[in-house]
Order: structure tokens, then sequence, then C-alpha cells
């Protein structure tokens, strides 16, 4: 007889995270503006978006979450080559 193992789910960190109305956000693009990605700070919180397609949903982080996202990114975690 096969064991039954059961999975208990759990919320992911962050999902919950206002709605947050970014209609009127001023977005920045980097200090470059070769990017495709715009960030905008929302009421306490740091917004991303694809400037090419800025009707897409937006990833919202905390100022820890982003921290970590910029440090990540500064120490080359997310680089693909």
């Amino acid at each position: 007889m096969a064991e039954s193992t059961t999975i208990q789910q759990h919320p992911l960190a962050g999902w919950d995270k206002p709605e947050l109305d970014l209609s009127s956000a001023e977005w920045h693009s980097s200090s470059r503006g070769l990017g495709d990605v715009q960030i905008a700070f929302v009421e306490g919180f740091i917004a991303m978006r694809n400037s090419g397609r800025p009707e897409s949903p937006s990833l919202i982080f905390t100022p820890a979450e982003w921290g970590a996202f910029v440090s990540g990114a500064r120490e080359g975690e997310f680089d693909l080559t």
C-alpha cells in the first residue's frame, strides 16, 4: 500500500499586500532610461511595471523586499549570462 502524504498549503509571503491605486502614480525609469522597467513609490510600497505594457499588472514590494531585490541585483544574483 502506497503511503499518502498530506500537503498543507500556506499563503505565499506578500500576497497580503493591499490593492494600490496606481492610476496617478509617478513612474520613474532607470537613470539611463535604457530599461523596460519603471518603479513608483505609492503609499509606503514600491510598485514595478513593464514600461512597454503599462496596462499589465504591477509587482508590489514592501521596502524590505525592495531592499533585498536591489541588493541581489547589485551583487549579480539575477544575471543570466
